[in-house]
This record gives C-alpha cells, sequence and structure tokens, in this order.
C-alpha cells in the first residue's frame, strides 16, 4: 500500500495509505483526510518544497518521484481555519502574503493512463519527505514554545 502525509495546523504529522478505488473515492477520501469541511481539494506545487527540500516537479509514468500538495480549494471561505505553518512556509507566504489555511496533504503525482494522477508517494522519496516534515514541524513547535504562543 503507497502512503501519504498529513501535516495539521497543530504541526502533527501523520502517515495514511493513498486510497484505492475510483477517482472520484479517491478525491472523497482525500477531502476527509484534509477534514475541517473539505469537498474539493486542490494541488498546489509551493517552490520551497522543491527548491529548498529537494523534491521534483518532474512527473513520470511509474515509480514518479513528483510530489504535490493538497489543500482544500475553498480554504480561504472557511470560517475559523487556522494556518498551517508548514504549508505557508513552503507556499512562501511570507513573500506574497497569500496564506494556506487548514490540514495539508502530499501526494505523489504520475502518468496514468491519459493523464496525470495523485498517487501515494514513491517510498524512497516518501522517506526523505517525511524526515523533513517531522523536522521542520519540531523546529517550528520549538520556536513557538521558546516565543510562548
Amino acid at each position: 500500500m503507497s502512503k501519504i502525509i498529513k501535516v495539521s495546523t497543530d504541526l502533527e504529522v501523520t502517515v495514511h495509505d493513498f486510497p484505492e478505488g475510483r477517482l472520484e473515492t479517491q478525491n472523497r477520501q482525500l477531502c476527509e483526510l484534509i477534514g475541517d469541511g473539505c469537498d474539493m481539494i486542490e494541488s498546489v506545487m509551493p517552490k520551497r518544497l522543491y527548491r529548498e527540500l529537494g523534491h521534483t516537479t518532474t512527473v513520470l509514468r511509474e515509480n514518479s518521484k513528483c510530489v504535490s500538495m493538497l489543500v482544500d480549494e475553498e480554504f480561504l471561505f472557511r470560517n475559523g481555519l487556522q494556518p498551517n505553518l508548514i504549508g505557508c512556509y513552503l507556499y512562501e507566504t511570507d513573500k506574497h502574503r497569500s496564506p494556506i489555511m487548514g490540514n495539508i496533504l502530499f501526494v505523489g503525482n504520475a502518468y496514468v493512463g491519459d493523464g496525470i494522477e495523485f498517487t501515494g508517494i514513491e517510498p524512497e522519496t516518501f522517506e526523505t519527505l517525511h524526515k523533513q516534515l517531522k523536522n521542520m514541524t519540531m523546529a517550528m513547535k520549538a520556536h513557538k514554545e521558546a516565543l510562548g504562543v
């Protein structure tokens, strides 16, 4: 079973199985993982994920190492969502002031059939990204604690 990674607004990193089944079923389950009423996902390819963490935007047919970030497409219109500090950092919110709100998922991308689809993350890429995200969340938690936030 291929894996994906969730990072919550409270800086918790969890691992989940990529949903199997038809595209509609997969998308519904991905929305459920994001939570907070998500009913439509948007794929985001944040610059720091590639430039600083070293992941690739190149999508291949099999065992693709490409990773993207999924967010609730309507996160700006949902009341009560908190900023996702990891998502904001990777998306460069500090430069353009457009935040990422709510929980986020990291998934693989691969050519399947006639187009690009979300997949589980290729194992080697998964191990690297999981470790990077855990380190980032630990550092952010420590920073918040030091600031008394």
